[in-house]
């Protein structure tokens, strides 16, 4: 159930009008308005009384506002709609007037047993929400103590959804950016623009911080992101402060539309704590660069710049489990710019980078909490997100591979981030958390077809005893992937395990070297995880690469179809 207060109007009559008006609202129209609950329960109603009138309901919202005369506040009307979620059941008038009540009770407005309670009605003209609307003198010509009243209006509408059994909200804590206004929505509309203005510049700022290492570098990152930069500046030439607009996006003078960083909820202050976390030895200083626009593909760089990102995003688990939470909050952070740098490298008009884009913007309230980030301990992970943006578009089957056992780690890096935002009460954080960790999944699978189809078919190449003692190893090693019955997984391990072996490595060593990584409660499949792990331990070639297809000659085909299972008709869960 989501409570939204509007702005502090000065005309009762012309929000009536709108809610009793039967025309198309935000691609929907007002069916049968009427009202559900009013201040006495006797409020003359347009909508089901034929005799009553707009004006005549205006008036009586009005009274006490016209006896203050002269000293009649200037904005007297107070007006919030509650609207249920779409999986919600159909809730009756009564139920939406008892809702009403206890969220004017919250809000201040009017107090159950209070006589001099602010004159109010709730009025419905759709199945899934009710508006209501107050005027903001008491019946002892005094204001409501309105202060704070959007967060007391979510903590009841939080109760309303336990005891209706409705869906379940996230409790807000004031962390997140600011959402578009109505007017921002509808001039997008009009513009026939995918989305308001301040969207589009969040999330150019957003990228634009990735790979920065100083204020300049990460203008020019918005410059080459085609935004308009008024940069305000000190006497002596230091940054002071910026804003940044849309080319196009004009007022009514025909001037552009200025949003400050602030607005967009990344102060000069937050992208300098981002830059501070460089350190400058870790890489040298390059272009700047907010996409790999024009830049020349380099396969092999860009397979090495993702694998390369795997250990210094596997070693966020170990700071989300035993570090503080400052530097837990620091690394959860990090992995953001991760994400964004490899949106950005990913071929334009893909559904890849379509699906990273998204799961980008989703993960980004994660990054926000009242928590502190610490950033001092981040310069590898920022460090890491830059070698991959800087490493051209991942376009090779290669980069792909490389993908693949980037995007595993931090599957599992987004849920611990999950659960530790849970552990703390940060609900909207987790449930983003949780949500990019549900796209970061459906990614691998798409992205992980292609390899997994290669390594399958060198894995049925692998000889009968060879495979055979795989089996063994992996049954003894990785006793949680005996029950797993995904044939092309076990056949790309045996590939993989075989590949290594004829570049001298031990299997079983590898395997437990691999198994010692981190947690596998997370894995949808623990045997992909490991054939990921045991390619960037043993530091195999990328998948599709030349020496790959030399390490594996073919062989007599196998017997069996995988390795032997301790238990075969048992599935892993998923």
């Amino acid at each position: 159930m989501v409570p939204k207060i509007g702005k502090p109007g000065s005309n009762t009559l012309k929000v009536l009008q709108y809610l009793y008006g039967k025309e198309r609202h935000s691609g929907s129209p007002h069916i049968d308005p009427h009202l559900v609950a009013s201040w006495d329960g006797y409020a003359p109603d347009p909508g089901r009384q034929p005799d009553a009138t707009l004006k005549q309901l205006a008036n009586q919202l009005d009274l006490r506002v016209k006896q203050l005369g002269a000293q009649k506040p200037k904005t007297h009307v107070w007006h919030c709609s509650v609207r249920a979620a779409p999986t919600d059941r159909y809730l009756t008038d009564d139920e939406w007037a008892m809702i009403a009540r206890r969220v004017l009770a919250a809000a201040g407005i009017a107090k159950e047993g209070d006589p001099d309670g602010c004159r109010w009605v709730a009025v419905r003209h759709a199945d899934d929400h009710i508006h209501l609307v107050a005027t903001k003198v008491r019946g002892d010509l005094t204001g409501p103590r309105l202060r704070g009243d959007a967060r007391r209006v979510q903590n009841a509408c939080r109760k309303i959804e336990r005891e209706l059994g409705l869906r379940r909200l996230a409790t807000g804590d004031k962390t997140a950016t600011r959402r578009p206004t109505q007017a921002e929505v509808h001039k997008a509309e009009q513009r026939g623009l995918p989305e308001p203005t301040r969207e589009a510049l969040k999330e150019a700022v957003r990228l634009a911080v990735i790979g920065a290492r100083s204020d300049e570098e990460f203008l020019a990152n918005l410059e080459v992101a085609g935004v308009m930069i008024n940069p305000r500046r000190f006497p002596s030439g230091d940054l002071q402060g910026y804003s940044v607009a849309l080319p196009g996006d004009v007022n009514a003078s025909g001037d552009p539309v200025w949003y400050s960083g602030t607005k967009l909820g990344y102060s000069l202050g937050r992208v300098r704590s981002r830059l501070a976390a460089a350190d400058p030895e870790a890489t040298q200083p390059t272009e700047a660069v907010a996409s790999p626009a024009g830049r020349t593909p380099t396969g092999s760089k860009a397979f090495h710049a993702r694998r390369n990102a795997v250990p210094v995003v596997e070693h966020a688990l170990v700071v989300l489990v035993e570090g503080d939470d400052e530097s837990a909050m620091g690394q959860i952070d990090a992995v953001g710019e991760v994400l964004g740098s490899m949106a950005q490298t990913a071929v334009p008009g893909t559904s890849s980078r379509a699906q990273l884009l998204a799961l980008t913007r989703v993960y980004e309230r994660a990054t926000r909490s009242h928590v502190r980030a610490a950033n001092r301990d981040t310069w590898a992970m920022r460090s890491a997100a830059r070698s991959i943006l800087t490493s051209g578009y991942a376009v090779d089957r290669e980069d792909g591979a490389a993908a693949v056992e980037l995007i595993s780690v931090l599957v599992a890096v987004v849920v611990v981030a999950a659960s530790w935002h849970a552990a703390r009460g940060n609900e909207q954080q987790a449930e983003a958390a949780r949500a990019t960790a549900q796209q970061l999944r459906q990614l691998y699978r798409s992205t992980a077809r292609r390899p997994l189809e290669v390594l399958s078919a060198r894995g049925r190449a692998v000889s009968s005893p060879q495979r055979e003692r795989y089996a063994q190893a992996v049954q003894t090693v990785v006793p949680e992937a005996a029950g797993e019955s995904a044939v092309q997984e076990w056949d790309a391990l045996a590939a993989t395990l075989a590949e290594a072996e004829a570049a001298g490595h031990d299997p079983v060593a590898l395997l437990e070297r691999a198994r010692s990584r981190r947690e596998l409660e997370t894995a949808d499949s623990v045997t992909a995880v490991m054939v990921w792990r045991v390619r960037r331990l043993a530091n195999l070639p990328p998948v599709d690469g030349a020496k790959a297809r030399k390490a594996v000659r073919p062989a007599q085909p196998a017997a069996a179809p995988g390795p032997v299972r301790s238990d075969p008709g048992r599935r892993r869960s998923r």
